[in-house]
């Protein structure tokens, strides 16, 4: 295990790792069908929805399309949802309102208290692919203690590229390997490491719901493992 000595910051994945985007998505896509008198498993739109996540940021990773922001990828794949699900009776402004409930996203259990204890002893940030309004917005939803907000939006790239970990890094002032993502995905951690960056995986059971399972991470794979944030405060020494 790395000495907790060593770091100079943290800076957190925000969708699955401190937010429950599925529950949160699948709970106001529900109102909204039931306010049009339309039955929909809120749950499917909502694992639908984030489906389009990756494949959207391949296709401005690879050059296939220009830059635009998470709120703008969010909004075409919501597009392409809404007629499968029967809603494509939404207006504007019920399509807009409900493209922004990624604003509004609530946070896990653990995820306020186990910042701020996290806080007291560094400096604490997104390293995020939404853009900063969403992050702005999350922050103040849900109570999100952050020191800053960073954002690939910033850096006109989405993670894993390793230029966005490398640019948080620059922005706070430290090195590379000063630095600590806390995420619940291995592959972005993956990427983290490989940008030279100390790594703490969180795990999430319930991200994708009851009935998935979370990725089975090896015990030795990243520097820390924590069951929460609660925990990770407490292997840290916070």
């Amino acid at each position: 295990m790395i000495d907790p000595t060593r770091i100079r910051a943290l800076v957190f994945d925000v969708f699955g790792t401190v937010v429950d985007w599925r529950a949160s998505i699948a709970r106001e896509v529900a109102q909204v069908a039931d306010a049009r008198g339309v039955a929909i498993d809120g749950g499917a739109f909502a694992d639908a929805w984030r489906a389009g996540y990756q494949p959207a940021m391949r296709r401005v990773a690879s050059g296939d399309r220009p830059w635009a922001r998470l709120d703008v990828l969010h909004r075409e794949n919501l597009e392409t949802l809404l007629p499968r699900f029967g809603l494509d009776g939404l207006d504007e402004d019920e399509r807009q309102q409900l493209n922004f409930a990624w604003h509004r996203l609530d946070p896990w259990p653990d995820s306020v208290a186990g910042l701020h204890r996290l806080k007291r002893r560094w400096p604490i940030a997104t390293l995020s692919n939404g853009n900063v309004s969403l992050l702005v917005d999350l922050a103040r939803h849900g109570g999100l203690p952050w020191d800053t907000v960073l954002s690939a939006e910033l850096f006109e790239k989405y993670k894993p590229d390793l230029v966005v970990y490398r640019m948080a890094a620059r922005l706070l002032g430290i090195a590379d390997g000063e630095l600590v993502l806390v995420a619940a995905h291995p592959s972005d951690l993956d990427a983290a490491r490989d940008a030279g960056l100390m790594t703490a995986y969180v795990h999430r059971p319930l991200e994708y719901g009851h009935d998935q399972s979370a990725e089975q991470v090896a015990p030795d794979r990243f520097d820390w493992q924590a069951r929460d944030f609660a925990d990770l405060a407490s292997q840290l020494g916070a």
